[in-house]
Order: structure tokens, then C-alpha cells, then sequence
């Protein structure tokens, strides 16, 4: 397994975003290209990450910055459908709003456009849980997403978020989990 240094697609719908961003524009790029690294991985022998899933990618948890809330995944598909619409890719949503509602899905996603879906929302744990849950991708190919495309605050801004959330709303610590 070799790391995709790069997403063209994905990394120019994340600049668009720059200034909502703004000091968590390079944490959160580096989230987006670890978790579609992980993705390719996980759907070998696969070669290319799907138009969709590039596009979900660079949407899935920007509502964080753009609605300004932790509870953000409504806000990250309305930024989706948005530019799908504006794109003329409305044939794209159905399958983009499911890879972003459902990327934080406890139990496995079994509805519409699964392969996908699934694929990626193991991918976002792998990153989330700083690759302690690796669903038998190798250590070293972790690693070496890692170093390729370093951390830089993205989990330390998750754990200063949830902590804000908690304070918030002590009943709905992490609103974006679901059965």
C-alpha cells in the first residue's frame, strides 16, 4: 500500500473554505486526505476514490466552521447540496448526503450506496481514533499516513470541541453519533 499524497478535487473545495477555516485550514485538510487515504486502502484493489466520495470528503464535517457548531452535520450537507447543485452533479446527492450523515454511524451502514458509504465511514474512524482502530489496515501504512499528512491541532480541536459541547449541552455530548 502506498499513500496518495494528493486530492486536487478534494483540496480545492477545502480552499474555498479557507477563511471559515481559518488556523484549522491545515488540520482539517490533512483530516480529509488521512481519512481518503484510508478509504483507498480499505476498498483495494480499488484505484481512484469516486467523484462522489472526494466531493463528500472535503463537505463532511466543514459545517464545524461554516454553521459554527458541533452539531454540524445538517449544516456540512446543506454546504454539499449546495455546490452539487451549482456543480449540475444533482445526480451525486443522494450519495453524498448519506456518506456525511452517516460517516459517524456506530453500527454498520447497510442502506443505498453502501460501498461507499461504509468505506468511508471506517476511513474517518481509523483517523479519528488516531489509528487505534485500523479495521486490519497495516500499523506501518497508518504511520505513514501520518507522517505524510501530520495532525497539525485537527484532534486536539475535536477534543477542545466536544469539551465546549459538553458544557453546552451535558445530555448530547457528541450530537453527530448515531445508532
Amino acid at each position: 500500500m502506498q499513500v496518495c499524497p494528493r486530492f486536487p478535487r478534494t483540496e480545492a473545495l477545502i480552499q474555498s473554505f479557507a477563511s471559515d477555516l481559518g488556523a484549522d485550514f491545515l488540520a482539517y485538510q490533512n483530516h480529509v486526505c488521512r481519512v481518503l487515504n484510508y478509504f483507498l486502502a480499505l476498498t483495494a484493489p480499488q484505484s481512484t476514490v469516486p467523484e462522489s466520495v472526494l466531493i463528500a470528503a472535503a463537505f463532511h464535517d466543514i459545517g464545524i466552521w461554516t454553521a459554527k457548531t458541533f452539531d454540524y452535520l445538517e449544516p456540512s450537507v446543506h454546504q454539499a447540496m449546495a455546490y452539487l447543485s451549482s456543480q449540475g452533479l444533482t445526480h451525486m446527492q443522494a450519495e453524498v448526503e448519506a456518506i456525511i450523515t452517516e460517516h459517524h454511524k456506530i453500527r454498520a451502514y447497510q442502506a443505498h450506496h453502501k460501498a461507499n458509504v461504509e468505506a468511508f465511514r471506517k476511513a474517518d474512524l481509523v483517523d479519528i481514533s488516531l489509528g487505534m482502530v485500523r479495521y486490519n489496515l497495516p500499523p506501518s501504512f497508518v504511520r505513514s499516513v501520518k507522517v505524510t499528512f501530520p495532525n497539525e491541532g485537527f484532534h486536539w480541536r475535536l477534543v477542545t470541541l466536544t469539551a465546549r459541547q459538553l458544557r453546552r449541552s451535558p445530555w448530547r455530548p457528541l450530537p453527530m453519533f448515531h445508532w
